[in-house]
């Protein structure tokens, strides 16, 4: 199976690679500007035609949350734009799509876990141009799966468990937020339901009635966590050298951000368990094996 990644930076798009090259059964190829400019349709014609995918996953977009507020335009022409340019690209050739959504395009105020069914009413810029690309993709490519992720994790570092661990042997203060809950989603994890997911869209390929197509949350499982929870278990993987450390506990409203965040980003996941049978590990375990990869290789 030939997948076609858009982006190559961001936690999931290294998460994907990092699996295929582990995997016989798949070929993997993931670009980002200038090769694969989703602001460029000559640019997304010219990487399908020369790499001819069977299932496209875009992982690419502006992801810059605060920063989405001063530049709607620029969210905008990646989040909404770009992923309808792809899409459609794709459709033309008969080829799936699989578009990677968040959480933000709720507004948090629902107390359980969100559904696919819920309304979608975004509080942030971001989240209205990841919902107005949920729309465009779904309007130009029939054959498409929208995967909805909330609190994305890795094992990599300059993201969050690693900075959690960096202030840990530095002996920095840590604040974390209390109000705010979500459902931690490990890249790794994801990326191997990912490549299920695009097995199965490859199988369905032309086939416009296949139940696959839709729209799906997805995340590790367990109890919603909020970041002092996510924290304290990465302390808590580390062992004896963070046992010492405390963290402070603070309201959203004493952490100052340009964006408005859902105070609840979590996921229910079941409708992909059930149509799919596809579920992420808890995510307490896969927080352990992040800290231990990068308290193996730091």
């Amino acid at each position: 199976m030939r997948l076609l990644i858009a982006g190559w930076q961001g936690q999931l798009a290294r998460a994907l690679v990092e699996t295929a090259s582990s995997r016989t059964d798949i070929s993997a190829l993931a670009l980002g500007r200038p090769a694969l400019d989703l602001c460029e349709v000559r640019a997304i014609e010219r990487a399908l035609t020369e790499n001819r995918p069977d299932v496209v996953i875009n992982t690419a977009g502006y992801t810059a949350i605060d920063a989405a507020e001063d530049e709607p335009g620029r969210a905008f022409a990646l989040n909404r734009d770009g992923a309808r340019l792809l899409a459609e690209v794709a459709a033309r050739r008969g080829v799936p799509v699989i578009h990677m959504s968040t959480v933000n395009v709720f507004d948090g105020s629902k107390p359980a876990p969100y559904a696919e069914t819920d309304k979608a009413s975004p509080v942030n810029v971001y989240g209205a141009s990841k919902l107005a690309g949920e729309s465009d993709v779904q309007e130009a490519n029939p054959c498409h799966v929208i995967l909805r992720t909330s609190w994305i994790i890795s094992p990599y570092r300059n993201h969050f468990i690693a900075s959690v661990l960096q202030k840990m042997r530095s002996g920095d203060v840590l604040r974390m937020v209390t109000d705010q809950r979500g459902s931690p989603t490990y890249a790794p994890d994801l990326s191997v339901a990912v490549f299920d997911i695009a097995a199965r869209a490859h199988t369905a390929r032309g086939n416009l009635s296949s139940s696959l197509w839709g729209t799906y949350h997805i995340a590790n499982a367990g109890e919603p966590a909020t970041w002092h929870d996510l924290a304290s278990q990465v302390l808590c993987a580390a062992g004896h050298q963070a046992a010492a450390i405390d963290i402070e506990r603070i309201a959203t409203r004493n952490f100052a951000t340009r964006a408005s965040r859902p105070a609840n980003a979590a996921l229910d996941t079941s409708r992909l368990a059930a149509t799919l049978g596809v579920t992420l590990r808890d995510w307490r375990a896969a927080t352990s094996d992040a800290v231990q990869r990068l308290t193996t290789h730091p």
